[in-house]
Protein backbone atom coordinates (compact mmCIF):
# COMPACT_ATOMS: atom_id res chain seq x y z
CA UNK A 1 0.00 0.00 0.00
CA UNK A 2 1.42 3.45 -0.80
CA UNK A 3 1.88 5.69 1.87
CA UNK A 4 -0.40 8.10 0.04
CA UNK A 5 -3.42 5.75 0.63
CA UNK A 6 -2.66 5.45 4.69
CA UNK A 7 -5.26 6.68 7.11
CA UNK A 8 -4.84 9.33 9.66
CA UNK A 9 -6.08 8.84 13.21
CA UNK A 10 -7.28 11.84 14.26
CA UNK A 11 -9.69 11.72 11.30
CA UNK A 12 -10.80 7.85 9.94
CA UNK A 13 -10.21 7.15 13.83
CA UNK A 14 -10.29 2.95 14.24
CA UNK A 15 -11.40 0.16 16.39
CA UNK A 16 -9.59 1.05 19.67
CA UNK A 17 -10.27 -2.51 21.58
CA UNK A 18 -8.35 -4.15 17.99
CA UNK A 19 -5.76 -1.58 19.05
CA UNK A 20 -5.31 -2.40 22.49
CA UNK A 21 -5.52 -6.18 21.90
CA UNK A 22 -2.64 -6.36 19.44
CA UNK A 23 -0.02 -3.72 20.90
CA UNK A 24 -0.80 -4.06 25.15
CA UNK A 25 -2.91 -6.99 25.66
CA UNK A 26 -1.41 -9.81 28.10
CA UNK A 27 -1.30 -11.92 24.92
CA UNK A 28 0.92 -9.67 23.17
CA UNK A 29 3.56 -9.14 26.00
CA UNK A 30 5.90 -11.66 24.38
CA UNK A 31 5.97 -9.90 20.82
CA UNK A 32 5.42 -6.12 22.00
CA UNK A 33 5.54 -5.62 26.29
CA UNK A 34 9.65 -5.12 26.05
CA UNK A 35 8.82 -1.76 23.78
CA UNK A 36 5.17 -0.93 24.84
CA UNK A 37 4.62 -1.69 27.70
CA UNK A 38 7.99 -1.97 29.91
CA UNK A 39 9.90 0.57 28.80
CA UNK A 40 7.55 3.68 29.50
CA UNK A 41 6.78 2.12 32.80
CA UNK A 42 10.40 2.00 33.42
CA UNK A 43 11.24 5.49 32.26
CA UNK A 44 8.31 6.93 33.57
CA UNK A 45 9.26 5.47 36.94
CA UNK A 46 12.98 6.48 36.94
CA UNK A 47 11.86 10.40 35.76
CA UNK A 48 9.43 10.72 38.47
CA UNK A 49 11.12 9.13 41.72
CA UNK A 50 13.98 12.16 40.70
CA UNK A 51 11.43 14.03 42.60
CA UNK A 52 11.23 17.71 40.52
CA UNK A 53 8.10 16.34 38.15
CA UNK A 54 5.14 16.73 40.97
CA UNK A 55 2.04 19.36 41.39
CA UNK A 56 -1.54 19.12 41.64
CA UNK A 57 -2.57 18.56 37.55
CA UNK A 58 -1.28 16.55 34.75
CA UNK A 59 -3.02 16.69 30.82
CA UNK A 60 -2.50 13.37 29.06
CA UNK A 61 -2.69 13.34 25.65
CA UNK A 62 -2.15 10.50 24.03
CA UNK A 63 -3.08 8.01 21.49
CA UNK A 64 -6.13 5.36 22.14
CA UNK A 65 -6.85 4.51 25.31
CA UNK A 66 -3.89 3.35 26.69
CA UNK A 67 -3.24 4.06 30.76
CA UNK A 68 -0.16 1.93 31.53
CA UNK A 69 1.83 4.50 31.24
CA UNK A 70 -0.09 6.74 33.78
CA UNK A 71 0.41 4.31 36.79
CA UNK A 72 3.32 6.68 37.91
CA UNK A 73 1.78 9.87 37.28
CA UNK A 74 -1.10 9.09 39.80
CA UNK A 75 1.69 8.70 42.89
CA UNK A 76 2.71 12.37 41.59
CA UNK A 77 -0.58 14.43 40.90
CA UNK A 78 -3.74 15.04 42.47
CA UNK A 79 -5.34 15.33 39.10
CA UNK A 80 -4.86 13.91 35.63
CA UNK A 81 -6.73 15.33 32.80
CA UNK A 82 -7.00 13.23 29.66
CA UNK A 83 -7.92 14.78 26.32
CA UNK A 84 -9.18 12.59 23.78
CA UNK A 85 -10.42 13.28 19.54
CA UNK A 86 -12.24 10.12 19.39
CA UNK A 87 -15.63 9.49 21.26
CA UNK A 88 -14.67 5.68 20.92
CA UNK A 89 -11.48 6.22 22.77
CA UNK A 90 -13.42 8.28 25.79
CA UNK A 91 -15.42 5.25 25.87
CA UNK A 92 -12.96 2.53 26.13
CA UNK A 93 -11.39 4.70 28.42
CA UNK A 94 -14.64 5.37 31.11
CA UNK A 95 -15.39 1.90 31.20
CA UNK A 96 -12.08 0.67 32.76
CA UNK A 97 -12.23 3.66 34.82
CA UNK A 98 -15.84 2.91 36.22
CA UNK A 99 -15.39 -0.84 36.45
CA UNK A 100 -17.92 -1.76 33.47
CA UNK A 101 -18.58 -5.32 31.56
CA UNK A 102 -16.35 -5.57 28.96
CA UNK A 103 -13.72 -2.97 29.87
CA UNK A 104 -10.34 -4.02 28.59
CA UNK A 105 -8.05 -5.73 30.91
CA UNK A 106 -4.62 -4.02 32.58
CA UNK A 107 -3.57 -5.94 35.14
CA UNK A 108 -1.14 -7.52 33.45
CA UNK A 109 0.43 -3.67 33.07
CA UNK A 110 -0.24 -3.02 36.90
CA UNK A 111 1.01 -6.55 37.70
CA UNK A 112 4.73 -5.32 35.43
CA UNK A 113 4.66 -1.81 37.22
CA UNK A 114 3.95 -3.54 40.68
CA UNK A 115 7.25 -5.63 39.22
CA UNK A 116 9.40 -2.54 38.13
CA UNK A 117 8.71 -0.45 41.25
CA UNK A 118 9.26 -3.83 43.27
CA UNK A 119 6.04 -3.59 45.85
CA UNK A 120 3.35 -6.12 44.69
CA UNK A 121 1.98 -5.51 47.80
CA UNK A 122 0.25 -2.81 46.85
CA UNK A 123 -1.00 -3.67 43.17
CA UNK A 124 -5.37 -3.05 43.95
CA UNK A 125 -4.38 0.34 45.79
CA UNK A 126 -2.36 1.36 42.75
CA UNK A 127 -5.09 0.48 40.24
CA UNK A 128 -7.39 2.32 42.54
CA UNK A 129 -5.07 5.42 42.83
CA UNK A 130 -5.27 5.53 38.85
CA UNK A 131 -9.11 5.22 38.68
CA UNK A 132 -9.67 7.93 41.00
CA UNK A 133 -6.85 10.63 39.44
CA UNK A 134 -8.38 9.65 36.14
CA UNK A 135 -12.15 11.14 36.71
CA UNK A 136 -11.67 14.09 34.03
CA UNK A 137 -11.70 12.67 30.26
CA UNK A 138 -12.01 15.53 27.94
CA UNK A 139 -12.98 15.30 24.08
CA UNK A 140 -10.53 17.61 22.18
CA UNK A 141 -10.40 18.90 18.70
CA UNK A 142 -6.81 19.89 17.69
CA UNK A 143 -7.47 22.46 15.35
CA UNK A 144 -9.57 24.68 17.77
CA UNK A 145 -7.50 27.65 19.20
CA UNK A 146 -9.22 25.93 22.55
CA UNK A 147 -8.76 22.64 22.06
CA UNK A 148 -11.35 21.62 24.82
CA UNK A 149 -13.86 24.39 23.90
CA UNK A 150 -16.05 25.64 25.80
CA UNK A 151 -14.50 24.06 28.26
CA UNK A 152 -11.44 26.21 29.88
CA UNK A 153 -8.75 24.20 30.97
CA UNK A 154 -6.16 25.31 34.07
CA UNK A 155 -2.70 25.02 33.14
CA UNK A 156 -1.36 21.75 34.07
CA UNK A 157 2.21 21.06 35.81
CA UNK A 158 2.73 18.67 33.79
CA UNK A 159 1.75 16.86 30.28
CA UNK A 160 2.32 13.72 28.82
CA UNK A 161 1.70 12.81 25.56
CA UNK A 162 2.42 9.52 24.21
CA UNK A 163 2.92 8.78 20.20
CA UNK A 164 -0.13 11.27 19.37
CA UNK A 165 2.10 13.61 17.64
CA UNK A 166 3.80 10.71 15.69
CA UNK A 167 0.35 9.98 14.07
CA UNK A 168 -1.68 13.13 13.67
CA UNK A 169 1.18 15.33 12.14
CA UNK A 170 1.22 15.20 8.15
CA UNK A 171 4.67 16.34 7.84
CA UNK A 172 7.43 18.11 10.64
CA UNK A 173 5.83 21.34 9.81
CA UNK A 174 2.64 20.13 11.37
CA UNK A 175 4.51 17.98 14.38
CA UNK A 176 5.87 21.30 15.80
CA UNK A 177 2.84 23.18 15.42
CA UNK A 178 0.51 20.43 17.75
CA UNK A 179 3.70 20.60 19.84
CA UNK A 180 3.04 24.20 20.06
CA UNK A 181 -0.37 24.00 21.21
CA UNK A 182 -0.14 21.18 23.40
CA UNK A 183 2.64 23.69 25.02
CA UNK A 184 0.01 26.16 25.73
CA UNK A 185 -1.62 24.03 27.97
CA UNK A 186 1.53 23.79 30.68
CA UNK A 187 2.39 26.23 33.02
CA UNK A 188 5.99 28.08 32.57
CA UNK A 189 8.78 26.37 34.13
CA UNK A 190 5.83 22.92 33.97
CA UNK A 191 6.95 19.74 32.26
CA UNK A 192 6.87 17.85 29.40
CA UNK A 193 7.16 14.07 28.82
CA UNK A 194 7.23 12.67 25.38
CA UNK A 195 6.87 9.11 23.87
CA UNK A 196 7.34 8.49 20.40
CA UNK A 197 8.51 5.89 17.90
CA UNK A 198 11.57 6.69 15.34
CA UNK A 199 11.69 6.39 12.04
CA UNK A 200 8.18 4.44 11.31
CA UNK A 201 5.77 5.22 8.05
CA UNK A 202 2.85 2.87 9.72
CA UNK A 203 0.73 1.30 12.02
CA UNK A 204 -1.58 -1.73 10.89
CA UNK A 205 -4.82 -2.02 13.00
CA UNK A 206 -6.93 -4.51 11.29
CA UNK A 207 -7.63 -4.56 7.23
CA UNK A 208 -6.45 -0.64 7.34
CA UNK A 209 -2.56 1.04 7.76
CA UNK A 210 -2.43 4.12 9.43
CA UNK A 211 -0.05 7.09 9.18
CA UNK A 212 2.88 7.80 11.32
CA UNK A 213 5.32 10.54 10.53
CA UNK A 214 8.98 9.37 9.84
CA UNK A 215 11.58 11.43 12.23
CA UNK A 216 14.56 10.58 13.97
CA UNK A 217 15.98 11.76 17.44
CA UNK A 218 17.72 14.78 16.21
CA UNK A 219 14.23 16.34 14.93
CA UNK A 220 12.30 15.41 18.08
CA UNK A 221 15.16 17.04 20.83
CA UNK A 222 15.52 20.26 17.88
CA UNK A 223 11.27 20.56 17.77
CA UNK A 224 11.59 20.63 21.80
CA UNK A 225 14.30 23.39 22.14
CA UNK A 226 12.95 25.03 19.33
CA UNK A 227 8.89 25.43 21.13
CA UNK A 228 11.22 26.88 24.02
CA UNK A 229 11.73 23.27 26.33
CA UNK A 230 14.71 22.39 28.17
CA UNK A 231 15.70 18.50 28.24
CA UNK A 232 16.27 16.57 30.84
CA UNK A 233 16.18 13.67 29.87
CA UNK A 234 16.40 11.36 27.05
CA UNK A 235 16.30 7.55 25.61
CA UNK A 236 16.33 6.18 22.89
CA UNK A 237 15.70 2.40 22.77
CA UNK A 238 15.97 0.17 19.45
CA UNK A 239 12.98 -1.95 18.69
CA UNK A 240 13.38 -5.55 20.22
CA UNK A 241 9.96 -7.21 18.09
CA UNK A 242 9.60 -8.68 15.04
CA UNK A 243 6.72 -7.40 13.36
CA UNK A 244 4.28 -6.49 10.46
CA UNK A 245 1.65 -4.17 12.13
CA UNK A 246 3.90 -1.36 12.02
CA UNK A 247 7.98 -1.09 10.79
CA UNK A 248 9.40 1.99 13.42
CA UNK A 249 12.94 1.38 14.52
CA UNK A 250 13.22 2.69 17.95
CA UNK A 251 11.42 4.20 20.82
CA UNK A 252 12.00 7.84 22.30
CA UNK A 253 11.22 8.73 25.31
CA UNK A 254 12.06 12.36 26.53
CA UNK A 255 11.50 14.64 30.13
CA UNK A 256 11.57 18.16 29.64
CA UNK A 257 10.67 21.88 31.19
CA UNK A 258 9.70 24.45 29.71
CA UNK A 259 11.75 27.77 30.10
CA UNK A 260 9.78 30.74 31.91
Amino acid sequence: MDSSSHKFYHVHGYDTREYLDQLFSDKARSIFGEDSLIFPIEQLKKTFQLGHIKGEIMIDLSKGSMIHHLYSACEFFKHIIVLKIKERCIMELKRWVDRRTGAFDWCHAAQLHAEIERNSDQLEDKEGKVRSALQHVVKCDLEKENMTEPIDLPLADCIITAVLLDYISKDQNDYIRYLRKFSKLLKPGGHLILIGVLDATYLTVGKDKFHILTYDEDFARKSLVGEGFVIDRCEVKKRTNVSDFMDYKALIFIAAHKEK
